[in-house]
């Protein structure tokens, strides 16, 4: 696609990013025939192809409005369209530079803006959101019916299964990141924003399947939100503040150390697979946010490279239908990996139909859009409890949430399966 960059934009950052990307483009239209938004509404605009032109059109200087905003808005960012792109368009990357800078541009209504200044405020805040979740639960019985379902029940611990194994550095027997006196594999784990207060039991189990593994999980309270809310949000800065935070915090583990950072929220990894490049240009930290992202690793990445004999798992016989999160499938292209895994351990797996699809949560795309959102959890929720399964597993926390608030069925981190299927032995 030839492109004319508007001389205004000759010095932002990542412009030369972004027009290598749209030269890229050849306008083939693979990619509306899975962007989930395309097949929705069948509006060229709300699919990658006609996302890209408007985009287009912002970095050559043409006028932007607030319907701009709307079709970018409406992106769920899943890059199932990276996928099916013939071209590797990295339409992602693209996207948030588009978003960037149209927010700098076009001035959103007041409730646009109110709604977005508290998402920032509060969710990537792990003691915020926990306190906003905890009245949210006392109230839960009295609110609308929509409303309750977002409000996640609180999760109780099985009485029979022992506490986390998951160590702050702080405590630990040694520096962060040391193997310890008996030769302990060490790995940081990403506590996140969300996580600790709607899922707390995910990294509990991920830490109790790892230390089986021999590998002991060290929690580093400094860290907090990978920065993808803000980012996807449009406030770059932000998000590169979250970045920089979380490279200190892990730092010194990292020396110490360490050989992988622990993920078992894989809407997370690709904005912590990122760091490198997002920060190549900040001398400060380009070389340790480099290593941050060499060493982030989904917890299925670190699992399937593990000898999985050693956790003799014994299977529950429940069927199980696997929801990939467009974040694992997509962002991190590890589609298909946690099934193998699964299956390995001797569960079975339901059939589903259009794993390829977003199920509609994608970060706070259910709160921004949720008229979209709701659409698109419905034909998840077909896909996934077609073959009658038992339970249905995920590998993100925002998936989870957004499932469990429409299904009948138990909705789980498939980390939990495995650790059940192991039972309480150490």
């Amino acid at each position: 696609m030839q492109t004319r960059i508007a001389a205004k934009y000759a010095d932002v950052p990542r412009i030369d990013e972004a027009d290598a990307i749209l030269r890229s483009c050849v306008h083939c239209g693979f990619c509306n025939a899975t962007c989930p938004t395309y097949l929705e509404l069948g509006d060229e605009r709300d699919g990658p192809r006609g996302r890209i032109y408007l985009i287009k059109q912002l970095l050559e200087g043409h006028e932007v409005t607030t319907r701009t905003h709307t079709h970018l808005d409406r992106c769920l960012t899943c890059r199932n369209c990276e996928t099916t792109c013939p071209s590797g368009v990295q339409y992602g990357r693209l996207l948030d530079i588009g978003r960037d800078l149209i927010e700098r541009q076009v001035r959103r209504p007041a409730r646009q803006r109110i709604a977005r200044w508290l998402l920032k405020l509060i969710v990537p805040h792990r003691r915020r959101f926990g306190l906003l979740l905890f009245i949210g639960r006392m109230v839960r019985p009295a609110l609308p019916a929509g409303l309750r379902a977002k409000i996640p029940p609180r999760r109780r611990s099985l009485p029979a299964r022992p506490r986390s194994t998951v160590v702050p550095a702080s405590n630990s027997s040694g520096p962060a990141g040391t193997a310890g006196s008996q030769g302990v594999r060490t790995m940081l784990v990403l506590d996140g924003c969300v996580q600790p207060s709607a899922t707390p039991g995910t990294n509990e189990a991920a830490a109790r399947v790892l230390a089986k593994l021999g590998i002991r999980l060290e929690s580093v309270p400094r860290a907090g939100c990978c920065g993808a809310l803000a980012y996807h949000l449009g406030d770059h800065l932000a998000a590169l503040r979250y970045a920089r935070r979380n490279v200190d915090a892990w730092w010194p583990g990292i020396e110490g150390g360490a050989e992988a950072i622990a993920i078992t929220a894989s809407g997370c990894g690709p904005m912590i697979k990122d760091y490198g490049d997002l920060l190549a240009g900040d001398p400060a930290y380009a070389a340790k946010a480099a290593k941050v992202s060499a060493l982030g690793r989904d917890i299925s990445e670190i699992l399937r490279d593990e000898d999985l004999a050693r956790l003799r798992p014994t299977a529950s016989g429940s069927k199980v239908a696997f929801h990939c999160p467009c974040t694992l499938q997509h962002g991190q292209k590890l589609g298909g990996v946690v099934e193998d895994i699964l299956t390995a351990c001797g569960f079975e797996l339901a059939a589903t139909k259009d794993p390829h699809l977003c199920c509609g949560s994608a970060g706070t795309y259910s709160l921004l859009e949720p008229e979209m959102s709701r659409k698109l959890l419905g034909n998840k929720l077909a896909a996934l409890t077609a073959a009658r399964p038992d339970l249905i597993a995920t590998a993100n926390v925002g998936c989870q949430l957004h499932i469990e608030s429409a299904a009948d069925l138990p909705v789980k981190h498939w980390i939990e399966l495995i650790d059940e299927a192991n039972g309480s032995e150490t």
